[in-house]
């Protein structure tokens, strides 16, 4: 029994409670395969029976082969040996593959049962989740249902059939030797778990300083990481670092070692004492007449079931362990299978047209924490076809009110409709599908540029990508690329620049064709000239299309046929560009802070060039 037979602190303290439902859900995903674990169990039993024979043969080979000088016997028995001990191998490998089939395809289940309920879940969840939380629950915790399958459930079931028929047969050939190989068991164990407590501590420690080398890895050498290093000239600093907790990792990893080795020592010279104690005793029997019945054969096919029995016996006394991490692993599983999906499709769901309609917000109420509410009276109605702009300080709330329209957070308090129809009315996909959103954070795949465009529309000819790219402006990059529309952008679109992905993202929408258009700080990321060039790109997008802008430069605004500020919570101020600056209030401030900078920053550098050429 090595350092896996302990529990760790965190594991006692979070031990789960073993319910009946608990164990009716786990036995829920095993259900469909029960011919298959019928066909296990049975290979099981039968392997288990099997490898009896070998040991029981070699007694009588000893007893009546060699005893009695009958060489043709001594083939016949070595060869029934040979056959029962290939047989058992046999059988082990039917079992061990029927097992793997059963616990992949339970994988299999489980893996896409999690992520088509990952997928339904409400955006607040993937703010809230640690990202490396969401893939451990879907590749590592999911992935470790096929050691309970394969091995502790298996291996429950093996051990048990092993140790029965052992025992039945100890007690058939020799009740008194059987009693004295059982007597040492416990001097087996004791020292084990002795030992084996003291690896599981030194294996801990070496764990937890290997996680701190990894976190460092993680950090030092990612693309921000090594970046960050490089500008403040650290890398002999973090290369120390490294040293310094690489050299407890190989210290702590040399003395689990070397208790190791002390370890299969003691486990050798104690599995060695019941042999010699079952000879001991046997060899007294016979000497002195005590058993006329007990025969050399006996005693060395006791010796070999002996050692047969001691595995077994010690795997199951780390059933409690096995069984708490078992459950453990599908509890953290069943942690997500119960996060509730807030965001769905009513009963009767609805699919009005949204062309050209008004959308409303009616005394509209919001929050993240229900103590510190940010939205907390938005009224406001934007007439179908036309362009809202909306503004305010950082933090006011902006990108959360456009959120709720296609439904990616639900209100609190109040009502947000299309066209009269409230959007919880809506069938969720439906919905969705009316709403194009360029945001200013833009996300690509991994994938070529052409399977990113093709995200917003499956069927899309190579000509409506063309003609979408050319009204965003970025047509003449792609086809400079060597690849052209094939060209790889790489992980988050990091070969491209952020205007250059920006354009992509504007080009998708495009090719979306929505009837709702939101925008949220969509050209933040591109310099005048680009944002110039598809400027007039989005004034033809939004042409017949309900929109609504959250932009931070004035000459996005100024196109808007009102503009809504937003600040506490509520719509403090709303008109056009004029009578909003004449009201001298929220719009105001924000003029002379953000858009009036950026208004004569602009227009220095128009007035720069004309200077030089008129010298």
């Amino acid at each position: 029994m090595g350092p896996r037979g302990f529990l760790t602190d965190e594991e006692k303290k979070s031990m789960p409670k073993v319910t009946k439902g608990l164990l009716l859900r786990i036995l829920s995903y095993l259900k469909p395969y029960w011919f298959q674990f019928f066909l296990v169990f049975g290979a099981i039993l039968l392997s288990a029976t099997v490898g009896l024979l070998p040991s029981i043969i070699t007694g009588r080979i000893v007893d009546q082969a060699l005893v009695g000088r009958n060489m043709e016997l001594l083939v016949k028995l070595l060869l029934m040996a040979f056959v029962t001990l290939a047989a058992s191998q046999v059988i082990g490998v039917l079992e061990s593959y029927i097992n793997a089939w059963i616990s992949q395809r339970i994988i299999f289940d489980m893996k896409n049962q999690m992520y088509d309920h990952l997928q339904h879940m409400p955006h607040s969840f993937f703010t809230s989740e640690k990202q490396g939380d969401i893939i451990t629950r879907m590749n590592s915790d999911i992935s470790g249902v096929s050691s309970v399958i394969s091995g502790t459930l298996s291996s429950i079931v093996s051990n048990v059939a092993t140790v029965v028929t052992t025992l039945v047969a100890l007690f058939t050939m020799s009740w008194q030797l059987a009693i004295v190989g059982i007597v040492v068991i416990p001097l087996l164990i004791l020292p084990t778990r002795s030992v084996g407590r003291t690896r599981w501590k030194l294996l801990t420690e070496s764990q937890e300083k290997t996680d701190e080398m990894n976190q460092l890895v993680n950090e030092t050498l990612s693309v921000s990481g090594s970046l960050l290093v490089k500008l403040f000239a650290r890398e002999k600093t973090e290369y120390n670092r490294f040293v310094g907790v690489n050299e407890e990792v190989t210290r702590l990893a040399l003395k689990e070692q070397r208790s190791g080795k002390w370890f299969h020592v003691i486990m050798g010279m104690f599995t060695q004492i019941g042999p010699l104690l079952i000879y001991f005793a046997g060899g007294y029997f016979i000497i002195r007449g005590l058993d006329p019945t007990l025969t050399v054969g006996t005693i060395t096919a006791t010796v070999a079931l002996i050692n047969r029995l001691y595995r077994p016996v010690q795997s199951l006394l780390n059933l409690q362990v096995d069984f708490t991490r078992s459950l453990a692993l599908f509890t953290r599983i069943f942690d997500y299978f119960d996060m509730e999906n807030t965001i769905v499709s009513p009963k009767n769901p609805r699919k009005p047209d949204v062309t050209r309609r008004d959308i409303s917000f009616e005394h509209v109420v919001f929050y993240y924490d229900a103590e510190k509410p940010l939205l907390t009276d938005i009224d406001f109605t934007v007439p179908g076809g036309k362009m809202y702009a909306i503004v305010g300080p950082s933090g006011s709330g902006k990108s959360t009110v456009v959120n709720l329209i296609p439904r990616l957070y639900d209100v609190k308090g109040g009502r947000v409709a299309i066209g009269g129809v409230n959007v919880k009315s809506f069938d969720l996909y439906y919905l969705r599908e009316q709403v194009g959103v360029v945001t200013q954070d833009t996300y690509l795949f991994n994938g070529t540029i052409r399977e990113n465009l093709l995200y917003a529309k499956a069927d899309a000819t190579q000509e409506e990508l063309e003609r979408a790219c050319r009204t965003a402006s970025i047509h003449d990059f792609i086809v400079s690329q060597p690849q052209g529309y094939d060209t790889v952008v790489g992980n988050r679109g990091l070969k491209l620049s952020g205007g250059e992905k920006q354009r992509l993202s504007i080009a998708r929408v495009i090719l979306k064709d929505p009837k709702i258009l939101i925008l949220d700080e969509a050209t933040s990321a591109l310099d005048s000239i680009s944002e110039n060039a598809i400027q007039d790109a989005l004034e033809t997008l939004m042409q017949g299309r309900t929109s609504i802008v959250i932009a931070h430069r004035l000459s996005t605004i100024l196109k808007a046929d009102r503009i809504l500020v937003v600040k506490g919570g509520v719509i403090a101020e709303q008109g056009t560009h004029e009578a909003l600056l004449a009201k001298n209030g929220v719009y105001r401030a924000l003029y002379e802070t953000q858009f009036r900078q950026v208004l004569d920053y602009e227009a220095g550098r128009a007035e720069a060039p004309a200077e030089n050429g008129g010298k």
